[in-house]
């Protein structure tokens, strides 16, 4: 019998795929638990429609990455600190400084999780730092630190 597992089952398949079980596991574990339904004409259209639309949603996705990323590669982010007479500055420029900087300069949400810095940035300077936005998709914003 064919059912469409509704959940992930253990030595089965995982949810949305359609298998091939016996009757008497179908009726007796599957169907009562409601880890699966009956593959029919319409639940097999179900699926085909979610499978597409999840497809068209990634795409989407990528799309709106890859323009984020082209207007993130044009932009400078100016940040001021306070330093001392070394040409240090007294704490450090983080991911969280520099994404409440893009939102703030030029109204661009970005995620500081997917800013990739290797240590906070502890120097006057400007900096080239890497923006993850999607699976392969990243974007380079100049960060330029100055004195107050």
């Amino acid at each position: 019998m064919k059912v469409v597992l509704l959940q992930d089952v253990k030595a089965q398949g995982k949810k949305n795929d359609i298998v091939e079980v016996s009757e008497g596991y179908a009726r007796n574990f599957l169907f009562p638990k409601k880890l699966a339904i009956p593959a029919d004409a319409k639940a097999i259209n179900d699926i085909k429609n979610k499978k597409s639309s999840e497809a068209h949603k990634i795409e989407l996705e990528r799309q709106a990455a890859k323009q984020t990323a082209e207007k993130l590669n044009d932009i400078t982010v100016k940040i001021t600190a306070e330093g001392g007479n070394d040409g240090r500055f007294y704490g450090a420029v983080t991911s969280k400084d520099i994404a409440e900087a893009l939102k703030s300069q030029f109204g661009i949400e970005v995620d500081k999780r997917k800013i990739v810095l290797d240590a906070p940035i502890k120097a006057f300077g400007s900096y080239k730092v890497d923006i993850k936005l999607y699976q392969e998709i990243c974007g380079k914003v100049t960060v330029s630190v100055c004195e107050k």
